[in-house]
């Protein structure tokens, strides 16, 4: 047989045997996946075991469709903008909250709120893009996105789990972010969940046993490394990649049981879809999924505002404030970012049909754990919301914050050919005063 780094001509001579395979099943496949220095070739460790404390991760609750600010984090009553929901106090001085958030009011002081966002960018996919990439793509270059950026700088050697998962199970705004690795590779891409909470075909056919399911993918080990073999090629090396994450995914079909959970913690998180995926979340992370994002749909009030909020806010509440505190008493506090944003806010007009429409110009967010100040609040906005009166930040100062707060350096560069690409653009500085 030809040495290992040979091409594979393809005649009789490369016949394979059980024991061929199975020698070779381990050495080829984590050869190319550890040429490409990124992805994981997976191995038996506890899933529970792969993560405590010093690894970084980053839960993010997307609110599609564009939550109000005024009726979250930076209500205006008495105002003619404010609406009809009072604010109330919270655990930092001087920092009030919509009362529709009585729970994350009195967590306040483990939270940054951010209340001077001006992106400029008022449409629902242009947005999306916008704060999934902290920039607007090039004629003749697609960004990666957060999720995709996470994985690599984040992804973990022998670990059975995904570097990247996607809940979304609305329809509504699905695709407006498309996501994307772009040039970074597929290895990069999301898990996308959004027919349920677990990957389809994740468990093994019943008409395959155990004995040929790890047979079956010994031969494709071989056969890919054969073939790899003179062939070094990113698509390539990406495409190997990707195929043992998703080798690797249906070992840890116990990642994706709720029931495992404690019912005093399900109950904390609630019975909603959206309780159930930030709860499941906490679990990838824990097992060390590097990125996550939850999406809750649909905040798009162009009418009946308030009782969308009511409905949406109430529910934001109670999960907001279950994965706090599931963090902190998991030890997970300190390795965990948790953000939640939209692609923008919602007019400080209230329009004939009681709602609010798209508002991009000053709007607000909310982030806690990994890297984050507890208690801050940075901006401001002037009376009536329609302003930053102070502090003005855009998408790429809330993106440069988000990979400083787990350890990335935001002036990395990447390389597509001879060009170098930095992970923000030149200038862009991450907010300073919110990272511990």
């Amino acid at each position: 047989m030809k040495e290992p780094n040979s091409s594979f001509c393809g005649t009789a001579d490369h016949d394979i045997s059980r024991r061929a395979f199975l020698g070779t099943m381990a050495t080829g496949l984590s050869g190319l996946i550890g040429s490409v220095g990124a992805v994981h070739a997976f191995d038996q460790q506890s899933i529970t075991q792969v993560l405590k404390g010093k690894r970084k991760n980053v839960i993010l609750l997307w609110l599609a469709g564009g939550p109000s600010q005024f009726e979250t984090w930076d209500p205006k009553p008495g105002r003619p903008t404010g609406g009809p929901f009072a604010e109330i106090p919270t655990t930092v001085p001087g920092v009030r909250i919509s009362e529709l958030l009585p729970k994350m009011a009195k967590r306040m002081h483990h939270v940054c709120l951010i209340r001077s966002l001006n992106t400029r960018l008022a449409d629902h996919g242009g947005g999306a893009r916008l704060m999934m990439r902290g920039r607007r793509n090039e004629p003749s270059l697609d960004y990666p996105d957060l999720g995709a950026i996470l994985a690599k700088e984040l992804s973990r050697a022998n670990t059975r789990v995904p570097d990247y998962v996607n809940f979304y199970s609305s329809t509504e705004g699905r695709n407006s972010a498309r996501l994307s690795p772009a040039f970074l590779g597929a290895q990069y891409g999301p898990m996308q969940l959004t027919e349920g909470m677990v990957p389809p075909n994740l468990k093994r056919l019943k008409g395959i046993s155990e004995f040929d399911h790890r047979d079956r993918a010994a031969l494709q080990g071989l056969l890919s490394h054969r073939f790899a073999a003179g062939r070094e090629t990113q698509p390539l090396k990406s495409h190997a990649a990707a195929y043992a994450r998703a080798q690797g995914l249906m070992s840890s079909e116990a990642l994706f049981d709720l029931s495992r959970e404690p019912v005093q913690v399900a109950e904390k998180y609630g019975p909603t879809l959206f309780g159930q995926q930030a709860m499941l979340a906490r679990r990838m992370v824990e097992a060390g999924v590097p990125f996550v994002r939850v999406s809750r749909a649909w905040w798009d009030s162009h009418g009946q505002n308030f009782e969308t909020h009511l409905e949406l806010v109430s529910e934001l509440d109670r999960v907001m404030s279950a994965l706090l505190d599931d963090l902190k008493q998991r030890g997970l506090w300190e390795s965990t970012l948790v953000v939640a944003m939209g692609e923008f806010g919602r007019t400080p007009k209230i329009n004939p049909s009681l709602g609010r429409d798209h508002f991009a110009r000053a709007w607000s967010m909310a982030l806690f754990g990994c890297g984050i100040q507890g208690g801050a609040c940075f901006g401001k906005t002037d009376a009536d919301g329609q302003e930053v009166s102070e502090d003005e930040v855009g998408a790429g100062e809330i993106f440069a914050t988000m990979l400083a707060a787990v350890g990335i350096n935001p002036k990395k560069e990447y390389h597509v050919g001879p060009r170098p690409v930095p992970l923000v653009n030149p200038g862009i500085e991450p907010i300073n005063p919110v990272l511990v």
